[in-house]
Formats: C-alpha cells, sequence, structure tokens
C-alpha cells in the first residue's frame, strides 16, 4: 500500500475501495481535506464525526468519508483537491488553507471550512450572514483573541519585561494576529519579541532566540503551523521553564501552561452538522457563517508547579478548567 492510501485507511474507514463502492451503491462521499498531518488531527476528526451523527449521518453506514493531508505542505493542496474532485465527492470539508486551495479550484462542490480567522478577510466568503458562492464554514476566531492572550500572560508573569512570541508564518490569521498583539504591546509599553518559524525545524532556534534575547514568557500564535508542531512546542517551552499561553487546548493537554480560545474540536462538530445539511440539500450559500461564543481559559496546575508559579486570583476567578 502506497503512504496515501495508508494514511487514508487511518483517517478513518473510508479508503479507495469504499468511496467507489459507495459511488455504486447511491452513497454520498466528503472529502475531509487538512493542510497539517494525520497524526495531530484527532480532535478535528472526533468532532466533525459527532456533528455528522447529529445530522444523521454515520461513516460507512449511509455516508462515506475520503481523508487527504497536506503534512505541512501546502503545495500539495491543489493535487489533493484534484483527487476529491474526480472521486467525486458531494462536499469538502476543509481548514483555512486547505478550502483556500479548494475554492481556487471549484465553483460548484460545496465547500465548509472551519477556520480561525475571519474568513471575510481571508476571501472565504463575501459576507458572514450570506456567504454566496459554493462555500460557508466556522469561525472559532482564534487568531482575533491574541490581545487578550498577551494580557492573561502578563497578569501570570507581571514581572516579564520581555515577551516573546512564537509566529507560524504560514497564514493571513497568523500576521493578523501577530499586528493586534504588537499594537497591544506597544499601546502596553511591553517589549516584545517576534519568533517566526516555517517548519518544525526551525522551532529549536526560535526557541532559543527567544530565551537568548532575555523573553521570560512566550505568547504561542495560532495557526496550523504551531498546532501541528504542539507537542514539540510544549517541550520546548519545558526545556527552557519559559512560562508560555496557547490558543487551544490541546497544548495543555500535551503538558502547556494555559490557553485561552475556543474548542477546535466543536468547531469541527458544528462543520460536521453543516456537512450533513448540505448532503441534504441545503446549499453553503444560504447558511451563514456560524461563529464561536464561548471562549475557555484552562490552566495546567502540574506544569506550573513545575516552573515554580503561584497563579493570580485574578485568573483563577475567570478559569474555566484546571488540569492537574
Amino acid at each position: 500500500m502506497n503512504r496515501r492510501g495508508f494514511i487514508t485507511l487511518l483517517g478513518g474507514a473510508a479508503c479507495w475501495p469504499l468511496a467507489a463502492h459507495a459511488q455504486q451503491a447511491g452513497m454520498p462521499v466528503i472529502g475531509f481535506l487538512r493542510s497539517t498531518s494525520l497524526a495531530v488531527s484527532t480532535p478535528m476528526v472526533t468532532g466533525f464525526r459527532q456533528g455528522l451523527a447529529t445530522a444523521g449521518f454515520t461513516e460507512g453506514h449511509n455516508v462515506a468519508i475520503e481523508y487527504r493531508y497536506a503534512d505541512n505542505q501546502p503545495e500539495r493542496l491543489p493535487g489533493l483537491v484534484a483527487e476529491l474532485i474526480r472521486l467525486p465527492v458531494a462536499v469538502i470539508v476543509a481548514n483555512n488553507i486547505a478550502a483556500l486551495a479548494a475554492k481556487a479550484a471549484t465553483t460548484t462542490v460545496p465547500i465548509v471550512f472551519a477556520t480561525g480567522s475571519d474568513p471575510t478577510v481571508d476571501g472565504l466568503v463575501t459576507s458572514l450572514n450570506r456567504p454566496g458562492g459554493n462555500l460557508t464554514g466556522v469561525s472559532f476566531v482564534s487568531g482575533l483573541l491574541g490581545a487578550k492572550r498577551l494580557e492573561m500572560l502578563r497578569q501570570l508573569v507581571p514581572a516579564a519585561a520581555t515577551i516573546g512570541m512564537l509566529v507560524g508564518t504560514d497564514t493571513l490569521e497568523a500576521r493578523i494576529e501577530r499586528r493586534d498583539v504588537e499594537l497591544a504591546a506597544q499601546a502596553l509599553g511591553q517589549q516584545l519579541i517576534i519568533a517566526p518559524f516555517t517548519s518544525a525545524g526551525e522551532l529549536d532556534g526560535a526557541f532559543t532566540s527567544i530565551v537568548q534575547r532575555g523573553a521570560k514568557a512566550l505568547l504561542v500564535g495560532t495557526g496550523p503551523l504551531p498546532t501541528s508542531n504542539r507537542e514539540r512546542v510544549v517541550a520546548l517551552a519545558a526545556r527552557h521553564a519559559i512560562p508560555a499561553i496557547y490558543a487551544l487546548r490541546e497544548f495543555v493537554e500535551a503538558g502547556g501552561l494555559m490557553s485561552y480560545g475556543a474548542s477546535i474540536g466543536e468547531a469541527y462538530r458544528q462543520a460536521g452538522i453543516y456537512a450533513g445539511r448540505v448532503l441534504k440539500g441545503e446549499k453553503p450559500a444560504d447558511l451563514p457563517v456560524m461563529q464561536s461564543t464561548k471562549f475557555a481559559l484552562v490552566i495546567n496546575l502540574k506544569t506550573a508547579k513545575a516552573l515554580g508559579l503561584s497563579m493570580p486570583p485574578t485568573l483563577l476567578a475567570v478559569t474555566d478548567e484546571v488540569i492537574e
């Protein structure tokens, strides 16, 4: 079995023979496409399947799913989109970068996206209430909370004269978040060091630069690249004993200190519901983009203890979940 076939098999029950069988039996096929790897996509796949079930669809029973992952190589996305269109699929579900590639390839196949940024700014839709065209989806507005995460990090480490920001330079979302955080830091008189990285191989150097330049705390930016490398990022933060805040709970589950943001798993659950509605005949143009309205602060007390930190009452008072 070739690598792509192996990845597809691992991604779920769907594989090439099942897709062919689904087409012969009249079962709809969904294309599930991400710019990241399979290994880090479990929360997204789980949430998506839950949403499909809510809409009345069960993988392998009345719907087939074809999984494709670009393994953080965006240049692969057009080819993966072309594969899905040729199958053909009834709808494509994709993260931000993958959805942009799908939009460039088709104006007829429905596309449901899940993005942490503003889809109107990214060019996915023209309006949140009236998307138009063949796209709609879910925004969990992760990248728009950078300034809030900076504020929380300053509460936790008030003596940090310099704070670092790790930025994955792969999306417009990351660039907008960086701008927002820089403006917030400037308004607060906070010294901020930006450490960009474009691949996992640059993470060690980015952390070394942050520490050598005197950063005493770290804000980890949003986007597929940091998320795909979350275990490595968390391990490096622990090695350098630097307190860090993240956008997603999954970082804290991996041993990170704290996170503030919406649930990406919940966003994909909503995307699954929308995919089900599209399969039932609704048009993406008529489905308003859903936006997350609930954001959670999650703190790992074990990590805080390892770093010798005492959580300030102001943060504990607004904490939604504590991992011990």
